[in-house]
């Protein structure tokens, strides 16, 4: 039964606050119902009823606010999208199926056959399969850059540039990106700077703060923080968010409500993991570097990193991703993985879990031996997502794998 008594369920927009970031991410975008409750409700409904056929007429017209259909209008998934546009200072959040999604959704709706994208090497191997091989298809064509030299960026400027996209840190190597001095060049040449964050997220590193037009993030990642639902987000300008989310709206690229609350229930914590996973890393890449059989650390948290300076000043920490080469070749990558016990292989990071890929073979397998070698992805390349587990225990089943090699 309803709770008639109780009042004032919109008793404050947390998102419009002046609070920090950790009360944001535990409070941003709730609207309590009638009912009271404390926790954030679902709504597992696809369809919404209507007082009238009048009133039905204004909501599909657009008159009036209100729900009409969960491809695009549901309550879980609109807190979970307040909360996320609150906590990476954007007007607006799009929630989408999947990273990939949010990456598609924002280049189909914001760009047209002609256009061009000036993008990092450095970025997720689907990531630059959807670039070339897809958008390809709708006259989109893409350029792509070393994401450390500001100067790359700009040799790389067309007349029909209108997107720059990039990840910062990069996936696997690390490798950063001056958000702010490519946010100058791509503004002054009329063009969007697309920032995926999902290695750091808003915790450590906020991009339209430092002149980004827009955030894209796989929620999968850090923001669940413990690998249970596939969704993404897209966060920026109301009037570039209109346009994502009509996309949403009649691709249906959309988010679960379920997936939505999976989401909010990991931004509680988010920033408590960021930290932990970021001290996790930098331990365990500083005790790498001391190992006998690896050839070489990539982890911006390192004072050997060339943009460790870069990484200071744009995040408040290093994430919790590292990558490393061991001696050897390819087969000596496998058997370091294939002697670890504990930690998981597998290709998604991010997780409360340590996880161990070959990115050669894996995340970034479908991509041209071309492309692998200007990236910089080797044979010899791993990549560990460091968990939350004792750093004592990923210790020792790191040496299983030196072991082995």
């Amino acid at each position: 039964m309803s709770n008639s008594s109780f009042e004032r369920p919109d008793r404050i927009q947390f998102e419009d606050a002046d609070y920090d970031f950790s009360t944001l991410a535990i409070r941003a975008g709730q609207q309590r119902t009638d009912e009271g409750e404390h926790n954030d409700p679902i709504y597992p409904t696809s369809s919404f009823v209507y007082s009238s056929a009048r009133e039905a007429a204004a909501r599909f017209s657009g008159d009036e606010e209100g729900n009409i259909y969960s491809r695009f209008t549901n309550p879980t998934v609109i807190a979970f999208e307040k909360r996320m546009a609150a906590l990476e200072g954007g007007d607006r959040a799009v929630a989408t199926s999947s990273g990939m999604a949010a990456i598609l959704s924002t280049c189909i709706a914001l760009l047209q056959q002609g256009d061009h994208v000036v993008c990092s090497q450095s970025v997720f191997g689907s990531t630059i399969s959807l670039f070339e091989k897809y958008l390809s298809r709708t006259g989109i064509s893409v350029t792509f850059v070393d994401p450390t030299q500001v100067s790359a960026w700009q040799a790389a400027v067309t007349p029909k540039t209108r997107m720059f996209f990039m990840e910062t840190p990069s996936n696997p190597l690390s490798e950063l990106t001056d958000i702010e001095a490519v946010s100058t060049l791509a503004h002054s040449h009329d063009a969007l700077l697309v920032v995926d964050n999902c290695f750091c997220t808003p915790a450590l590193q906020q991009p339209l703060t430092q002149g980004a037009d827009i955030v894209i993030h796989s929620a999968t990642k850090y923001l669940d923080g413990q690998g249970r639902c596939v969704g993404g987000v897209v966060v920026g300008r109301d009037a570039e968010m209109e346009e994502v989310f009509g996309f949403i709206r009649t691709g249906g690229a959309c988010l679960s409500p379920f997936n939505a609350w999976v989401f909010m229930k990991g931004l509680e914590t988010l920033e408590l993991r960021m930290k932990a996973h970021s001290a996790s890393a930098l331990e365990l890449a500083q005790w790498l570097q001391q190992q006998t059989g690896i050839a070489t650390v990539h982890y911006s948290g390192l004072v050997e990193h060339p943009q460790h300076e870069l990484a200071k000043k744009q995040q408040s920490a290093f994430g919790g991703v590292l990558s490393f080469e061991v001696e050897g070749d390819q087969a000596a990558a496998w058997r370091f993985i294939d002697a670890t016990k504990m930690i998981s292989i597998t290709g998604n990071l991010g997780d409360v879990k340590s996880t161990i890929t070959h990115p050669y073979t894996t995340t970034h397998g479908r991509m041209t031996e071309q492309a692998k070698a200007d990236a910089g992805i080797k044979q010899t390349l791993i990549r560990v997502s460091v968990g939350l587990e004792s750093v004592a225990d990923i210790k020792a089943d790191l040496l299983l794998g030196l072991a082995a090699i």
